[in-house]
């Protein structure tokens, strides 16, 4: 075989004959063609300016010495030298070595935790049913949904406010692809599927896993449909009155023609998560029963949807309106007329964001917007919690795919990339690096399985009321908690890619952008923490007793199983600090609390991570990875909150110190503190 020598060219003076002497050294090659008066010659890494170079084995002289075998290729080379000569340009010599880039196979078929949960979960009947429709829907992503979720990353939405005459259209203009997934979403009937209920209370389930694949490929198209997702819910929620029977249809079409987007319209300048003092938007009553809005959205996401939901003060015969979360009452607006007009909306402007470009979001102006009233008036934040409920499991979806994409993709560049000997991996180091985002991902989907199971039962009235309890506390610290994971465990996948991983033309990178969203988007991790306080407190806590009854139901099971003892007798020992740490905390007043809801809110998600993966590893059909990472979840530290609490975080003292360690040497609090 010819060698790997790298050959240069030089041109030589020489006689008229044509001659080519071809020889073959170890691990090199050497060519020598005269052609004319010019003697092209070329040997491996130097330039060649004699016959002489030619290795010593090589019998110069015309094409008859040469041996049959290499006339051929001799000729070959020959032509292609001629070509060459005949070329006053050519490529840049960049050599031929190119990086196989990562590629995408069918995310179902190499889920195996999917397919594993499925199979334990679902009916047999229903699992070979789904299973089907997944894999098809998986190879769809490879063969054409990928592409146009990278289109809408490379071609933006932009804002057209004025025609060429100079009148005011606000015409957002998205790309075909984004059009595109609109059509798809209808198709595979992503909203549709959970109210239908074909699979009775498995149906929110089943709809969760499917968007979970399509997630990492949608381009963001998938923040829309959350917020689809969630308008639904609460027009079903209450009872899909006649005035928005039209409207709910659309939304749960699979019709592409017919099927709806919608928008949530809540953000103003005053604040996002505080809508009680924030909301100024105001809604004037009109004899047809209606109403006219006026104010001003500060951030509205998916701003080419059909209509929104969106929040308003209702002012009285006597120009009043009702402050705090008291006067807020829920309206339900199309964004265009019959003629295709905007519905008293002025679009100002685009925000230009870290992440989720491919989402319009804008600033709104609404001025006299006609809209329904559709919750009782001083209701709207209690009738906007189901939306709530529904698009911040859907940022956990988000936050799941994310993990599970990235780690995909690495793994796969892991069997191609060639270094320091050896395929990546083929490292110890790098396998271990990725084991630990594996268990990280695995932790996370069983948490976001676990509260899609328990929406379906809710949704189709075979919920406890221990199961209600559990989904009204599990579901801001899902949303909270894996926010958080994914941030990290994608940052991790890009380094898994090297220098390609922070190469903006990989799209690898644009991961990590739009995964920043899910930890601020429908509450900040503090602002969900809080909340988390809430439902302890409005429930009395029971929220927790719920919690604690489950946990210890799925730990007995497992401590049953040899291989997993040590790692639930670690997790039950985390379990009870947990309860002491609530005991404790409830006689020392709110400020004690406050201080610990981030700490509390992580305690709870991985102590209940760490139960789901030991309940599923203790499963007869587990496998020994599951049982592995079940092991490793465990190892870590699962309540951090009696930590926190043990080296006084949270007391008084503590408090002050933050506070003075925060603005050390800054005037803004300086004599305050």
């Amino acid at each position: 075989m010819m060698g790997e020598g790298c050959w240069t060219e030089a041109m030589l003076q020489y006689g008229c004959a044509s001659e080519i002497c071809l020889c073959l050294g170890e691990r090199e090659t050497c060519c020598m063609v005269k052609l004319g008066s010019l003697l092209l010659a070329r040997h491996h890494g130097r330039i060649v300016n004699s016959w002489a170079l030619c290795h010593p084995s090589c019998h110069m002289g015309s094409k008859s010495a040469m041996s049959p075998a290499l006339s051929h290729p001799a000729d070959t080379q020959q032509q292609g030298i001629l070509d060459e000569l005949k070329m006053p340009f050519s490529h840049a010599a960049i050599g031929n070595f190119f990086q196989e880039r990562p590629s995408l196979g069918n995310q179902f078929l190499e889920d195996a935790l999917l397919q594993s949960y499925i199979k334990r979960h679902l009916p047999p009947q229903m699992v070979s049913e789904v299973s089907q429709d997944y894999i098809r829907f998986a190879q769809r992503l490879v063969e054409e949904i990928d592409s146009l979720g990278r289109d809408c990353e490379l071609n933006l939405p932009r804002l057209q406010q004025y025609d060429a005459w100079g009148r005011r259209v606000d015409q957002i203009i998205t790309c075909s692809a984004w059009k595109k997934m609109k059509e798809v979403s209808a198709e595979e009937g992503l909203v549709a599927e959970a109210y239908e209920r074909r699979y009775s209370s498995w149906s929110r389930l089943i709809q969760v896993i499917k968007i979970y694949l399509y997630s990492p490929s949608a381009g963001l198209f998938t923040c829309p449909l959350a917020m689809t997702d969630g308008a639904a819910k609460v027009i079903e929620s209450l009872g899909v009155p006649e005035p928005l029977q039209n409207a709910y249809n659309h939304l749960t079409s699979r019709n592409p023609s017919s099927f709806w987007t919608s928008g949530q319209w809540m953000t103003e300048r005053r604040g996002g998560s505080d809508v009680a003092v924030g909301t100024e938007t105001i809604a004037h009553r009109q004899e047809d029963g209606t109403y006219r809005l006026h104010g001003y959205k500060w951030f509205t996401s998916a701003t080419d949807s059909d209509m929104s939901l969106t929040l308003g003060r209702v002012v009285d015969n006597h120009g009043n309106t009702v402050v705090g979360t008291k006067g807020l009452s829920l309206f339900y607006l199309e964004v265009r007329d019959a003629e295709g007009n905007l519905n008293g909306i002025e679009v100002q402007r685009l925000k230009e964001k870290l992440g989720t470009r491919q989402v319009p979001t804008a600033e709104l102006l609404l001025d006299g917007v006609k809209a329904l009233q559709i919750s009782p008036e001083g209701r709207g934040v209690a009738s906007i919690s189901n939306m709530l409920t529904i698009t911040r499991i859907h940022n956990t979806i988000s936050a799941v795919a994310g993990m599970r994409r990235i780690i995909n993709l690495a793994r796969d560049y892991a069997a191609k990339r060639f270094v320091f000997g050896k395929l990546i991996k083929e490292h110890p180091l790098h396998i271990q690096t990725m084991a630990r985002m594996e268990v990280e991902a695995r932790g996370a989907f069983l948490f976001l399985m676990e509260i899609s199971r328990l929406l379906g039962l809710e949704e189709t009235n075979m919920a406890t009321q221990q199961d209600q309890h559990l989904l009204r506390l599990l579901t801001p610290v899902a949303k909270l908690y894996t926010g958080k994971q994914a941030l990290a465990v994608i940052s991790e996948g890009l380094e898994c890619f090297g220098g390609q991983g922070y190469m903006e033309d990989t799209g690898l990178p644009a991961m990590l952008r739009d995964a920043q969203v899910l930890t601020i988007w429908e509450g900040t991790t503090n602002i969900l923490s809080l909340d988390v306080l809430r439902s302890v407190i409005k429930s009395n806590g029971k929220v927790l007793s719920a919690f604690f009854s489950t946990a210890q139901e799925k730990l007995d099971r497992a401590s049953c199983v040899p291989s997993l003892s040590q790692a639930a007798k670690h997790t039950m020992k985390a379990l009870n600090k947990l309860m002491a740490f609530t005991q404790e905390a409830g006689q020392l007043g709110g400020n004690y609390m406050e201080l610990a809801a981030r700490d509390f809110a992580y305690s709870l998600a991985k102590i209940y991570i760490g139960t789901l993966l030991l309940d599923h590893a203790a499963w007869e059909g587990a496998s020994a990875t599951d049982i592995y990472s079940a092991q490793r979840w465990s190892d870590q530290d699962l309540c951090p909150v009696d930590k926190a609490k043990a080296s006084g975080c949270y007391d008084s003292e503590s408090m002050s110190l933050d506070r003075q360690l925060v603005y050390d040497n800054s005037p803004l609090l300086k004599g305050k503190l």
